[in-house]
């Protein structure tokens, strides 16, 4: 009953007898999931994006940014995305009532990056950027009157005989310059909120807002419209205030419109002989903190509705998913023209819709205990799972590692989709717990792209269950972590005023066996400062590989050869005379080290000789600290001081 509650009944066991050998082609037959692998980390980039598409201090991004999928050039790929949102507290002494309410009233543009890509000296590509906006979109109306950081109110609508006051963006802007710039204006011509047509609606407003510029101020007239409630999910929470929502509403551009899409769920508490869970313990992790205090007890739940709010307008549209679902069945009684049918979904919104990442979080709950059947097993509880802490986060947090969205193939389908997986690793503590791998969960999250048709498969959960000598993604850290290799590069990443920000650590079925990625970036810690994708680490097995490219790793992981080429192939930077598919070029972020971004040097013999006998250092090191040579590995490392010291005043000088 349990597993009928939580959806998780029709969960698909398939045993994967997954190797631990890296053999060279063994990537071939999972080249496009390879050629899709996601390098960008939403979690980390966000500085990245304001830095170089901000242009005003008046915007801003948010921390965690979102991925999603569009097609370009007749391909679907995997995209990071952000919406350009109003941030009033940079106005600085700007911040007066007139310009809070009437002037800066609305954010400008989405900015969407290429998940599997990045530029020469690691920042990220971009398929849709800039002001106004540009790119692989198509066109679409920027104006984001109603987003996740707008201001409490605005009033907007000048009266047609006005000139427009509400500042729509500055032309000709550039990142960091205020030369040849102008304002451009505009006015809302949206029904987005009530108008204030009458003294007595005005009076209402000022004392809502507790303002009496809303019933004085001469920029309020009969055109004026007040908007308020202007969070897509509070939005949907005033509509609908039956629907449990997921905790993150996600951005796409559909029909030529801006949306926000929020799912929607059915709870219960009482579903018979089901086992109740906390559904905000169940959800929390590095993303998504948890409660002080939950309240919130269930044992049933549905993803039984898909919401739009419309960023311009404000408008909500409420779509019946889970047909099957008694509860929303009932629901749609009382409110008949609220719930709109499947049906009347359009098909580039159907291609943005996704399986929910709070409900897959529960079910993975769940499935960490009842993914057996058979009783004795059960109740001795000798092969419990939970998910791994993300092993990313620092030492003293235990926040479990979340979910991630990848294009793939998953074993024991014919086809890559879109998907949402976790892994798990043994429910033990003490001096019994093994971080090894014994589950990966994935669920086909791709709802195609027909109008009101989902494709077949969406849904579709499967459980790859893994022998136990797989390491899992905390043993895999750890090996990242202690590599004398990947430290000593480390250690030259890390020298002056630059840091080093792990990434999130993936986890891909493929080669017969799980393969880890991890990128690496590095920030500088001057004045202006934003992290730079520079490295790539990989693992299968007990063998891993550190490289300025992904496919310069999985390359030099699969003995020389994956069989496949990864997506940041093929974009080196223009003359650069590179032959290898790598990414060369200039080092902004204080990599001289081996393995580093060496284009660019080729003018520099002491610098190009530095890094050589760095490189040789490093090695020797290495092969002493094998043989348990302390003599040795002094010895070298003094050369390697040396070395470091005689790279850094070649850089210097030029």
């Amino acid at each position: 009953m349990t597993r009928q509650a939580y959806g998780v009944a029709d969960v698909e066991q398939i045993p994967y007898d997954a190797s631990t050998e890296a053999e060279p082609g063994a990537l071939r037959q999972d080249a496009v999931t390879t050629a899709n692998i996601r390098i960008l980390d939403p979690a980390i980039v966000s500085p990245s994006f304001g830095q170089l598409q901000q242009f005003r201090q008046y915007y801003q991004f948010p921390r965690d940014l979102d991925v999603d999928r569009y097609t370009v050039d007749g391909k679907t790929t995997d995209t990071v995305v952000a919406v350009r949102e109003l941030n009033q507290s940079g106005l600085g002494d700007g911040t007066t009532w007139y310009n809070r309410t009437v002037v800066y009233t609305h954010g400008y543009g989405v900015v969407a990056a290429y998940g599997n890509r990045r530029s020469a000296d690691g920042q990220p590509v971009f398929l849709e950027s800039g002001i106004p906006s540009s790119g692989s979109l198509g066109d679409f109306e920027p104006r984001v009157y109603f987003g996740e950081f707008s201001p409490g109110y605005s009033i907007v609508g000048a009266p047609k005989s006005a000139d427009p006051i509400e500042l729509d963006y500055p032309s000709g802007a550039t990142q960091g310059s205020t030369e040849g710039t102008s304002q451009v204006y505009t006015t809302f011509t949206g029904d987005g909120g009530p108008k204030l047509d009458n003294w007595f609606t005005r009076l209402i407003y000022a004392l809502k807002f507790q303002s009496e510029q809303v019933f004085l101020s001469n920029a309020v007239n009969s055109d004026s419209q007040i908007l308020y409630d202007r969070d897509p999910k509070t939005r949907v929470e005033k509509v609908a205030p039956y629907l449990t929502l997921d905790s993150d509403a996600y951005p796409a551009v559909v029909d030529g419109r801006l949306k926000w899409i929020i799912d929607g769920y059915t709870t219960s508490s009482s579903y018979p002989y089901s086992s109740t869970r906390s559904l905000s313990e169940s959800i929390a992790d590095t993303y998504t903190p948890a409660p002080a205090y939950a309240v919130d007890d269930i044992n049933y739940i549905r993803n039984s509705v898909k919401a739009t709010v419309d960023a311009y307008d404000g408008s909500v549209s409420l779509y019946t998913w889970d047909k099957t679902d008694p509860i929303i069945a009932s629901w749609q009684k009382v409110f008949p023209t609220e719930l709109k049918p499947m049906s009347e979904m359009s098909a580039q919104l159907m291609s943005h819709v996704r399986y929910p990442a709070d409900l897959f979080k529960v079910q993975r709950s769940v499935l960490g205990q009842y993914h057996v059947t058979d009783a004795g097993s059960w109740y001795q509880r000798d092969n419990a799972w939970r998910a791994p802490n993300d092993p990313t986060s620092p030492a003293s947090n235990t926040t479990l590692q979340p979910p991630y969205y990848l294009t793939m193939q998953i074993p024991g389908t014919d086809n890559p989709a879109y998907s949402l997986y976790s892994t798990f690793i043994p429910n033990r503590t003490g001096a019994e717990s093994r971080s090894v791998a014994t589950g990966y969960l994935a669920v086909d999250s791709d709802a195609g792209s027909g109008k009101g048709e989902v494709a077949d498969g969406y849904g579709k959960l499967r459980l790859l269950t893994l022998p136990n000598n797989v390491p899992g993604p905390g043993q895999v850290q750890n090996i990242f972590n202690s590599d004398t290799n990947v430290a000593n590069q480390l250690a030259l990443l890390t020298r002056g005023d630059t840091s080093v920000e792990r990434g999130n650590l993936l986890t891909l079925p493929v080669g017969g066996g799980l393969l880890y990625v991890q990128p690496v970036y590095v920030r500088s810690s001057g004045e202006t400062t934003y992290p730079l994708l520079r490295k790539v680490l990989v693992s299968f097995g007990d063998k891993i590989a550190f490289e300025d490219t992904l496919d310069a790793a999985l390359d030099s992981l699969f003995g020389g050869d994956s069989g496949a080429s990864a997506g940041d192939t093929g974009v080196p930077p223009e003359d650069s005379g590179d032959t290898t598919g790598g990414d060369t070029g200039t080092d902004t972020g204080g990599n001289n080290g081996t393995g580093g971004d060496t284009g660019g040097t080729a003018s520099n013999p002491a610098l190009e000789q530095a890094l050589a006998d760095a490189n040789q250092a490093l090695q020797d090191r290495a092969a002493a600290y094998a043989k348990n040579d302390l003599v040795a590995a002094a010895q070298a490392d003094a050369r390697l001081q040396d070395a470091v010291e005689r790279a850094v005043a070649a850089s210097a000088a030029g």
